[in-house]
């Protein structure tokens, strides 16, 4: 067994090249998230026009993501990440030059084609160069920046906005991109392209405004009126609509549609989209209330905020070896399931919040959730490759993606409606602390939800068909 679990030292240097570089698209997020009241001083506009800083870079993700399945094939993994990582630093050092507020957003586009391309590519590149071997503990390696992200991203920014200009945010990506691309230019295999597929117009053009359509709808959630306005449900219908018309397409179309849909019929890759989806409402979702609670009912500035929840930046470290060797030992099953169970646990305390609770107790409990979050992360983000042939892969990786990304935007945009609902009419702090008591326990019913879901995922590992590199394949 501890030959099993033992990670590949080959397999560990292209995994550490890829994490490099991929640091500066997951840190990013949450760097600038902090930034949006800052950015729209300093460039003197709206808070309404900088959202768009996020939102064009959320948009642009949900363009590129599906095409990077038909990207790797045409160009080759290694080339394509160069070029992707290339992007992004040029997008970066173009945010940090931006003179107002639609260059930024501009820029911020720019940044997310990149992004967009980096994030399927990272799980594809090291579970084909695994071959379906240790994989617990290699992505309790890889999806460390994913799990970190979230939490230290804003004590990050904070620290930025307090010390220096605006325009370091960006900078920041700067040493993460260029030691990414040397690493990656240096470790990764070289692999030629295949056999050139012709992109598949049609799915790109049902799937990819699909993607832009939901994505779009669910970030306008947070505005007055909610789910009930305008730019809120005709954009999301008919992305919900374009995604229906893609899916009946590539049943049809088969291997040769833009994304394999057909692999949901796998049931790893199926019920890993589904907790991925929960995941991604639950761990954004409650990444929304958290340091609002602090900000808005303990009256802590955004860089507090920060610094009060990186404990459970410190739970999250502290599971992610022993969930990645338990999954690779016993499966993901019942990883998953406990991980969720400590996650709602923990997350309980936070349903009954009031202005004068102890904030150490809120402390350890974000510990405890940190665990938990850090145990489930693992087995979704390795489950739906098993058993998979090598041109399955980044299919999967797409899926899953695609699934995580509009959880966490669903998430968000569902507690904030209903925070935005429970606290109409409240008085004083007490008023607006039950309101965050009320979004906590949705948060709390995500959670339980996927506990149940977790218990239609595999048990015990069986072999699998990835195939590794191509012996004999070195860089250049």
């Amino acid at each position: 067994m501890a030959e099993k679990t033992k990670i590949d030292p080959g397999v560990l240097k292209i995994a550490i090249a890829l994490i490099v570089g991929a640091m500066a698209v997951i840190f990013d997020t949450t760097i600038v998230s902090v930034a949006l009241h800052t950015l729209a001083t300093e460039l003197h506009t709206s808070v309404d026009t900088i959202q768009w800083v996020s939102t064009a870079y959320l948009l642009a993700l949900g363009v590129t993501i599906p095409l990077v399945g038909w990207a790797q094939q045409r160009f080759g993994g290694k080339r394509l990440w160069l070029a992707a990582l290339t992007i992004f630093l040029i997008g970066s050092v173009l945010c940090s030059l931006a003179w107002d507020a639609p260059s930024l957003i501009a820029f911020r586009a720019v940044q997310g084609v990149g992004g967009g391309l980096m994030l399927p590519l990272l799980s594809t590149l090291v579970m084909q160069a695994a071959g379906g071997k240790s994989l617990g503990s290699l992505m309790s390696v890889v999806s460390l920046p994913t799990a970190l992200g979230p939490i230290l991203g804003p004590v990050i920014g904070g620290l930025i906005l307090s010390a220096f200009d605006w325009r370091w945010l960006f900078w920041v990506n700067v040493p993460f991109c260029v030691a990414g691309f040397i690493l990656a230019l240096r470790m990764l295999p070289a692999d030629e392209p295949g056999a050139r597929p012709k992109l598949d117009i049609v799915g790109l053009v049902l799937l990819s405004p699909a993607m832009v359509g939901i994505l779009y709808g669910l970030s306008n959630v947070n505005r007055d009126g909610g789910f009930g306005r305008f730019d809120v449900l005709f954009p999301a219908l008919a992305g919900v609509a374009l995604l229906v018309a893609f899916i009946v397409y590539a049943v049809r179309r088969g291997p040769r549609a833009l994304v394999d849909v057909r692999l949901f019929s796998h049931r790893p890759v199926a019920s890993a989209s589904a907790l991925l989806f929960l995941t991604g409402a639950s761990l954004y979702g409650a990444m929304l209330l958290l340091p609002l609670y602090f900000q808005e009912v303990r009256g802590t500035d955004a860089l507090g905020a920060g610094l009060l929840l990186a404990p459970q930046g410190i739970g999250t470290l502290l599971s992610r070896s022993i969930a990645g060797r338990l999954t690779d030992r016993f499966g993901a099953r019942w990883v998953s399931v406990i991980g969720f169970a400590i996650v709602g646990v923990a997350t309980i305390p936070f349903a009954f919040v009031s202005p004068s609770t102890n904030e150490w107790m809120l402390m350890a409990a974000l510990v405890v959730r940190g665990f938990g979050l850090g145990a489930v992360m693992i087995p979704l983000m390795t489950v739906a490759f098993v058993g998979l042939e090598r041109p399955d892969v980044p299919h999967a990786s797409i899926l899953t993606r695609i699934a995580q990304q509009v959880g966490g935007s669903f998430g968000v945009a569902l507690l904030a409606v209903i925070l935005q609902g429970a606290a109409l009419g409240a008085h004083g702090l007490e008023g607006i602390a039950d309101a965050f008591d009320q979004a906590f326990w949705w948060a709390i019913g995500f959670t339980a939800l996927a506990v149940v879901l977790s218990l239609l995922l595999p048990g015990r590992p069986k072999a699998v068909a990835v195939e590794p590199e191509p012996a004999g394949a070195a860089s250049r």
